[in-house]
This record gives C-alpha cells, sequence and structure tokens, in this order.
C-alpha cells in the first residue's frame, strides 16, 4: 500500500485531534509510521481522536499553529520525513460568528506551518491541506480545475482562497530553490463524512446525534446537491500524494483535487433518507423535516474535476455512493448503540477499504 512509503518514516499531522485528522492518524499507523500530532486541543465532545485512544498511540503535542515560535521548536525536534498540515476553522458558521479567528487560523496558521519549513529547511515532504472553498465558487456545473480562480463570497472560503494565495507566494519565493530540502503539494477536498465526525452545524452530525437520542432532525436545504464522498477518498488522494511527491520531483509546488465520481452527487434529503435506513427508521419523515431555513450563504452546487490527480497520482475515488452510506452510519450506529472498540472498528473499516480498492485494481493501491 503507497509502496511502503511510510513504513518507520515520522509524520507530522497538524489537526491530528479532529475528524479527519483522527482517521489519517489511524491510517498512518496502520502503514508503519511514526506518527506526532499537533493541535491546540480536543475540538468537540464527544472526540473521535479521545474515543479511539489516540493519545496512546501516538506523540501528541498540544500548541497551536499561530504560534510561529512553537511550530519551529517542534518541527526542528521532530525532523519529520512527511508533514500533513491538516489544522484550520473548519465550520463555515463559525466563520460568521468568529470571523478573525477563521483568517487567523486559516491563513496565518497556514503561514506559520510554510515559514517553519522555510526557517529550518529540513528533508521533509510537506502536503498542504486546504479545501475545494477555497475556489470562487460560481456554482458552474461542471468541475473545478487545479488552476480556477480562488476565492469567495463568505468569510470561509476568502480564508481559503488566501490561504492559497500564501502557499503560492512562499513556493516560488522560497521553496522553488535549488536549495530547499522541501518538497510541497497541495491538496483540495470538501463534503466528506465518515463516523467519528462531531463538528457543530454538519448534516451528518446533526442527524447521528438526534437519530441517537430517537429524535428527528429538522434541515434546512433538502434540495442542495453535494458530491458527498467518505473521508477515506481524499485521505487516500493525500496520502498517495505524498508518497508519489516523496520519489517525484516534478510534482513538487503542484495542486490536486480529490472528489468522489459524478455519480455520487444527491441531494441532502436524499442522503438523510438513505443514512435513516440504517436507524431503522420506519419510514425517513420519522427521521427528518425541512425547516426551509438558511441563516447565511451556502453554495447549492460545488463539485471538482479530479482528472489531474488520476493522470498524475493513478488516483481515484473507491467507494460507491452506498458503500459510503453503509460506511458512515454502521460507524456511528456501532458507536451509539453496540458500544464497540471504536479503534478496531476504524481499523477495520479502513482494512475494507484497502481490500475493495485492491479488488478494483486501483492502482494507488500498490
Amino acid at each position: 500500500m503507497f509502496q511502503n512509503t511510510y513504513k518507520n518514516k515520522k509524520v507530522i499531522v497538524t489537526g491530528h485531534t479532529g475528524f479527519k485528522g483522527s482517521w489519517l492518524t489511524v491510517w498512518l499507523l496502520k502503514l508503519g509510521a511514526n506518527v506526532v500530532g499537533i493541535a491546540k486541543d480536543i475540538p468537540t465532545t464527544p472526540s473521535m481522536f479521545e474515543a479511539l485512544g489516540l493519545e496512546k498511540k501516538i506523540k501528541h503535542y498540544v500548541a497551536d499553529i499561530r504560534d510561529l515560535r512553537k511550530m519551529t521548536e517542534i518541527i526542528a525536534e521532530e525532523k519529520p520525513d512527511f508533514l500533513f498540515h491538516l489544522a484550520a476553522q473548519a465550520i463555515v458558521s463559525t466563520s460568521y460568528e468568529n470571523p478573525i479567528e477563521t483568517i487567523s487560523s486559516n491563513v496565518m496558521g497556514t503561514a506559520n506551518i510554510l515559514e517553519a519549513l522555510r526557517l529550518l529547511n529540513p528533508t521533509c515532504t510537506a502536503i498542504i491541506i486546504t479545501s475545494d472553498k477555497a475556489y470562487d465558487n460560481v456554482e458552474q456545473v461542471w468541475g473545478y480545475k487545479e488552476d480556477d480562480k480562488m476565492g469567495g463570497k463568505d468569510v470561509y472560503s476568502g480564508s481559503k482562497g488566501a490561504a492559497e494565495l500564501v502557499i503560492k507566494s512562499y513556493f516560488h519565493s522560497f521553496f522553488k530553490a535549488s536549495t530547499c530540502k522541501v518538497k510541497l503539494a497541495l491538496a483540495r477536498a470538501g463534503n466528506v463524512i465518515g463516523g467519528g465526525d462531531w463538528a457543530k452545524d454538519r448534516i451528518v452530525v446533526d442527524c447521528m446525534v438526534a437519530w441517537s437520542k430517537g429524535e428527528k432532525v429538522e434541515i434546512r436545504s433538502p434540495n442542495a446537491t453535494r458530491p458527498w464522498q467518505h473521508v477515506l477518498e481524499p485521505l487516500g488522494g493525500y496520502l498517495a500524494l505524498g508518497s508519489s511527491l516523496h520519489v517525484e520531483s516534478s510534482l513538487h509546488g503542484e495542486a490536486f483535487n480529490f472528489g468522489p465520481r459524478a455519480e455520487q452527487n444527491h441531494t441532502v434529503a436524499q442522503l438523510l433518507e438513505d443514512l435513516s435506513g440504517y436507524w431503522h427508521f420506519a419510514e425517513a419523515k420519522d427521521a427528518f423535516s425541512v425547516t426551509g431555513n438558511i441563516p447565511f450563504h451556502e453554495a447549492g452546487l460545488l463539485k471538482l474535476n479530479c482528472d489531474k490527480a488520476l493522470f498524475y497520482l493513478k488516483w481515484q475515488a473507491n467507494l460507491e455512493y452506498k458503500e459510503t452510506i453503509k460506511f458512515t452510519s454502521e460507524w456511528y450506529y456501532d458507536f451509539y448503540r453496540n458500544t464497540k472498540d471504536m479503534y478496531h472498528k476504524t481499523l477495520s473499516q479502513i482494512e475494507e477499504y484497502e481490500q475493495k480498492a485492491r479488488q478494483k485494481g486501483l492502482l494507488w493501491t500498490e
């Protein structure tokens, strides 16, 4: 898997206590990596990081990416072979409540990671993750390509677009130089779902919390269409990108989209109806109702063109839509109803994901 690139390598993951960061940490541990995590706190209650007992399985730093001195100290101490930068303020509604925190985390936090790498110049492969919302979303029906315009109408999108400009300027000013030992690439993805997410104002999270209490959930935008993908899809892309960049200098400074197949576009209403089936509701109307109240701007359509990842990395999405629904609902159902060993549950889903990819002959599994 990933050409054994990560076996016995030291890998820093920023934002490792979050949803995506926890999944990435487990996958890296499975691949034989020595994982070092950097995060300012445990972002939610419940927390996947805590539910899986990950603090005992890795080296865990409590530090804020907005603290340049601390970031430089940690990277100098750990001397990572790889760095995956996921730490960010990732909630759209929070960006309306606290725009400065969003901008400082997503822009200055990213700049601090880049600056620490610039100052130290370690032999390191760094994957910087932003978001599909970095694109200036005009709700076009075709997917956004990596060289499309950055930016957006809301503060969250703006912060991601601004981070992209910072990354681009750092690359051309510093990392592109022949004396630089850092290899850098960008990854963009969005609308991931999967077990272990408890961030606020996310539709799947709201459903799982409500359904675990036997309650109906209210939804605000039933006809919004999203290219739903399981969290393991982009994470597999990030790992494939890191593995390829490690040996292929031509990818240095490049950006890649990671998203699901086009047929995975479904409305929010369809998603909830399918998810609710695993919670044994007699009818979908018992699981959710529509309020029609949208308190802030949200795009109705956003999807990515992932041809570049297919061409250069041989990466493509693995799970079918129904498999994504199954993985997601079963993880939460086991957490709330069966009280299983959730680290083992998470690991088993990663193993099943890998097995499905091998069966389909996906080249990134090699």
